[in-house]
């Protein structure tokens, strides 16, 4: 009996070290591409090509990996490009923005999301967000409650992002009276139109290095302020500004914005294509993960003021499970508010 108990446990460690040779093998001298839907120089961007620096080190075979920039349509371009198009081999990963995920269950008709999120394998995410809401001082909005009797305008570069539907969330379930102006290229541009006096202020999916270097100087002269917080929980810098759930009028309410706030856990989301051999994609999740914990990536992440607090992609995939699974009145509701 010891014999083949010995015998079999040999066999098992001569699979798994041909497995992990066999994924070696593959990567060893391959120039891998990460497709990232952000244009160069913004936060997004900017996470893509720290991984892309630390990563390959914790792959098998130790490839390069190079980043591709390819924006457009809130990010719907690359997920399309990535699910229908690019290579499923493990040569092609994705760097895509947060409310990516949630695009096809918010509007389910759509064509131009054409893939469904949750055939994604994603790796994780190196951070995970919470939005911000800023308004000017001279708008006269010092609280949240003041949303609900002061009508403000606010900055947001299309209708399906986070700046345009969580007005339209607080609108219909806070009772806030938010007035959207779409077509700003991108948060920088929104910010700026706040600087300018183009609108009273800018709901943010997320708070990136870049992103608070602009705004908090305006806090400090105090132009502007922070008078809500859009995710699961408050941020450390923000602790006296509620969230959108600890506002939200009743439990049913506070589930509207949880479902929302999942693109917020979803952070700087990295996917692969789905149909990637399961070998490669244990060795790409594990590198990911091994990653978001090495020194010297921590390192520079912390020199160039970028925050890491990563979720694992096995999280991201269970949380769209469960937003793509909810009770049809549910779903419907949602939906209805956010259009």
């Amino acid at each position: 009996m010891r014999g083949r108990l010995l015998a079999a446990f040999a066999v098992l460690c001569l699979t798994t070290t041909a497995k992990a040779d066999a994924v070696s093998d593959f990567y060893t001298g391959k120039r891998l591409t990460l497709i990232t839907s952000a244009s160069v120089g913004g936060g997004y961007d900017q996470y893509a090509r720290l991984l892309a620096r630390h990563m390959p080190r914790f792959i098998p075979g130790n490839p390069v990996i190079t980043v591709q920039n390819m924006p457009g349509a809130e990010g719907i371009k690359a997920a399309n490009h990535l699910y229908n198009i690019a290579a499923k081999d493990g040569t092609v990963l994705g760097g895509l923005q947060r409310n990516t995920g949630l695009a096809h269950f918010y509007a389910p008709e759509t064509t131009s999301a054409q893939f469904d999120a949750r055939k994604f394998t994603w790796l994780g995410s190196p951070q995970q967000e919470i939005g911000l809401l800023i308004v000017r001082t001279s708008s006269g909005v010092k609280s949240s409650e003041d949303l609900k009797t002061k009508e403000i305008t606010t900055s947001s570069t299309s209708r399906n992002s986070p700046s345009s539907i969580y007005p339209r969330l607080l609108n219909a379930i806070y009772g806030s009276k938010l007035k959207v102006i779409e077509g700003y290229d991108g948060s920088q541009s929104a910010l700026l139109a706040i600087e300018r006096g183009e609108v009273d202020a800018h709901i943010s999916g997320g708070s990136s290095a870049a992103f608070r270097a602009r705004f908090q100087p305006w806090e400090k002269s105090g132009m502007a302020r922070v008078v809500l917080q859009l995710g699961m929980e408050r941020d450390p810098e923000y602790k006296d500004v509620p969230t959108a759930l600890e506002i939200a009028p009743t439990p049913a309410d506070r589930r509207i914005f949880e479902m929302a706030f999942v693109e917020q856990v979803m952070g700087r989301p990295f996917v692969l294509p789905p149909g990637v051999p399961q070998d490669r994609v244990i060795a790409l999740r594990k590198a990911f993960d091994a990653t978001m914990t090495d020194k010297e990536f921590l390192d520079e992440a912390r020199k160039q003021g970028m925050e890491i607090d990563p979720v694992s992609g096995a999280r991201i995939n269970e949380l769209l499970e469960q937003v793509y699974s909810a009770p049809a009145d549910v779903a419907n509701r949602v939906r209805a508010l956010v259009k």
